[in-house]
């Protein structure tokens, strides 16, 4: 298996925070900082923050992605947002099964699937969220459970199809408490994630596809992580607001 072979990507996921005004601001600071990026960088953003995102990364190296979408192309889903509106804006990539959805907003594998397939159609770099709670690592079941949301989530997609899928691993216990899977520990499921992958389609679509660690990734770890053999880039939440940390991420990811 190859790293190289692989385009690592670091994504920051900006949750509810940045207004229009304040989203251009800290793209303006990004842009100059990550222009010589080794690899791809993306901001995804809320849905108000998109067309200031677009205009503002327009000729540069980042790309734009939402942060969900519905799994219908139209309809009486008041306050939703679909995949084929999101592409006519000029968005490329979309979050499915964040982990804060599934939690809050009663996200489900099957959903996830559902919003996943509708994103694929319509064109659209799907980024993949699995990963387990706390308690279903102390139980031991980490590996069994992504294993689990990996399969149904890719339930129906090509290999073809599976050029446009990156799959983040983000351990639900890390994400915004400051704890952080260790190196190994990250390694270690991105590795078993890769292998559900080469079982459901073959070696090469496991050695080709791109899987993100997403547990509090930041300025300081970030070297650690993405120098493990499996770990191709970041899912970035609250290091993705700060231009220099995200920038410095970034430039972890292209050594």
């Amino acid at each position: 298996m190859n790293k190289q072979l692989r385009k690592a990507v670091i994504a920051g996921n900006w949750k509810m925070n940045k207004t229009p005004s304040e989203a251009k601001a800290l793209l303006e600071e990004i842009k100059p900082l990550v222009k010589d990026a080794g690899c791809d960088v993306v901001v995804c953003v809320p849905y108000v923050d998109l067309c200031t995102a677009l205009e503002a990364t327009k000729g540069t190296n980042i790309g734009v992605g939402a942060e969900n979408c519905h799994w219908a192309e139209s309809g009486a889903f008041t306050g939703e947002i679909s995949a084929v509106m999101l592409k006519e804006m000029g968005v490329q990539y979309v979050i499915t099964g964040h982990s804060e959805r599934r939690t809050y907003f009663g996200d489900t594998d099957v959903t996830v699937q559902k919003r996943t397939r509708a994103a694929l159609d319509a064109g659209l770099t799907v980024i993949v969220c699995v990963g387990e709670y706390l308690e279903q690592r102390e139980q031991g079941v980490t590996a069994e459970l992504v294993a689990m949301q990996t399969k149904i989530a890719l339930g129906g997609v090509s290999k073809e199809e599976l050029k446009r899928i990156i799959i983040a691993y983000e351990p639900v216990w890390a994400i915004g408490t400051g704890k952080t899977a260790t190196a190994e520990q990250a390694n270690e499921v991105c590795a078993q994630i890769r292998k559900v992958i080469a079982g459901l389609y073959d070696q090469e679509a496991a050695d080709g596809i791109t899987i993100q660690y997403g547990g509090s990734m930041n300025a300081k770890n970030a070297d650690e992580l993405v120098a493990q053999p499996d770990v191709d880039g970041g899912l970035i939440g609250g290091a993705a607001l700060k231009a220099p940390d995200f920038a410095a991420i970034v430039k972890a990811a292209s050594k």
